[in-house]
């Protein structure tokens, strides 16, 4: 596999993405920080902290977030930039679609068949919401392109480039 198929992205852009997925991700993963917190108030030292499985599962839960973080915001990105999305509108429907296509079929599995309370699903419904359709537009505000200049009308560029989701 060649990486001259993958569209480049600026850095910039997925490291300010990746704050940006992991401050809403903190509001999900906050019960679980705080009993590793509450259990090294209770640890006696450093060590015995360190091999408790709340730590451990801390450790993991974190390692696991900020990668997925790092690759969503390239996604998105890579997204943005291939459909040649330039408009806040357009970013706003890019992010809805991001959260069809991947979120929406949990929280009716969620609702419908495991039956949980609205009060948990809803939270996390407003934090994944927040995860794509706030990110796209966020890192439609940032920009995502290399090179700025590349895609400066719609008759230029890609197909992809002129579609709806182009401001004009």
């Amino acid at each position: 596999m060649s990486l001259h198929y993958l569209p480049p992205v600026k850095p910039s852009a997925i490291a300010l993405g990746l704050v940006f997925s992991q401050t809403t991700e903190l509001a999900i993963l906050s019960p679980l920080f705080g009993a590793t917190y509450q259990k090294a108030k209770q640890s006696h030292t450093k060590e015995e902290f360190l091999r408790s499985k709340e730590a451990t599962s801390a450790a993991v839960a974190w390692g696991t977030s900020f990668l997925g973080s790092a690759l969503q915001s390239y996604g998105v990105g890579a997204l943005i930039n291939a459909t040649g999305t330039l408009s806040y509108k357009g970013a706003a429907y890019l992010g809805a679609l991001i959260f069809a296509a991947s979120n929406a079929p949990t929280f009716f599995n969620e609702i419908l068949i495991e039956k949980r309370p609205l009060e948990t699903v809803g939270v996390s419904l407003v934090a994944k919401v927040l995860e794509t359709v706030g990110l796209s537009m966020f890192l439609t505000w940032w920009g995502t392109r290399t090179n700025p200049f590349e895609y400066s009308s719609a008759r230029t560029g890609t197909p992809l480039s002129r579609n709806s989701f182009r401001a004009e």
